[in-house]
């Protein structure tokens, strides 16, 4: 691949392209272990509910669930509430830390920057839906990601606070006697903790959604951790201060050290 050198490279109409760091090591090691892991924790958990179920209603229709038998029965769930008592244990503190590992490094890299959004961000709010249905042509300034999406990824950090925070209600109601009543009780805290799953896995449905249509160079960035941006892109994000939140500090040196004449082949 190739950078063009001289007017042509700092053109708009340049088709040359060049790989700037788009996610940290750290960042993609903690996304992709949290994959399985989930993975795992909703397998394990729909097994429990299963054997458990909170919301069974015996009636004369017969037994009502909030999860039909069919839905388990699809996914050859056997009734094994130990074995899904034993993975749900073990990967859940595998999720508790690795999420404390991702939210300490946030803080201690001010990364965390990128996900909350600022007052002045949140002004944008009406503007960045409209572009995101068709109906207005420009997007608001924004840094590494919009306003929407920093509130959805904050609502994540937020939801799996609360899994976490209602799964230690109901392993320990005895002893974590005072969580369980800030829930409503052991029975209201599983009510919650299935929601807030719910929530996560919809989350999840329309983040691999908006993945796909973002494009394979997207995807691509989280595994590698670079995504190929043109150059004119990159050295207007190195000079630009319209936006609350500056794009990925990798970026920025790169941008401001190229020049017409320092711009060569890579």
């Amino acid at each position: 691949m190739s950078i063009a050198k001289g007017d042509d490279a700092l053109s708009p109409a340049s088709e040359d392209m060049v790989a700037v760091e788009a996610h940290p090591r750290a960042i993609r090691w903690m996304h992709w272990i949290n994959f399985p892991v989930l993975a795992i924790m909703i397998w394990s958990g729909l097994r429990i509910y299963w054997s458990f179920d909170f919301t069974r209603v015996v009636g004369e229709f017969g037994d009502n669930n909030l999860i039909p038998n069919d839905f388990y029965e699809t996914l050859q769930l056997d009734r094994k509430l130990a074995r899904g008592l034993s993975f749900h244990f073990s990967f859940g503190w595998i999720f508790v830390l690795n999420g404390l590992a991702y939210v300490t490094y946030l803080i201690f890299s001010k990364e965390g920057r990128h996900i909350i959004p600022s007052p002045k961000a949140l002004k944008d709010i009406v503007g960045t839906i409209l572009h995101d249905l068709g109906l207005r042509k420009e997007a608001p300034a924004h840094g590494q990601y919009n306003v929407i999406q920093q509130i959805a990824y904050s609502s994540v950090l937020v939801m799996a606070a609360i899994v976490v925070a209602t799964g230690f209600a109901i392993f320990k109601p005895t002893q974590l006697w005072w969580l369980t009543a800030a829930f409503g009780g052991y029975e209201s805290a599983r009510a919650i903790h299935l929601l807030m799953t719910i929530a996560l896995v919809g989350f999840f449905l329309v983040h691999i959604v908006q993945v796909a249509r973002s494009g394979f160079n997207n995807f691509w960035s989280m595994v590698t951790g670079f995504e190929l941006r043109p150059v004119s892109e990159v050295v207007s994000n190195g000079t630009d201060e319209t936006s609350d939140s500056a794009t990925p500090e990798t970026t920025i040196p790169v941008a401001e050290e190229l020049d017409e004449e320092e711009l060569v082949n890579v």
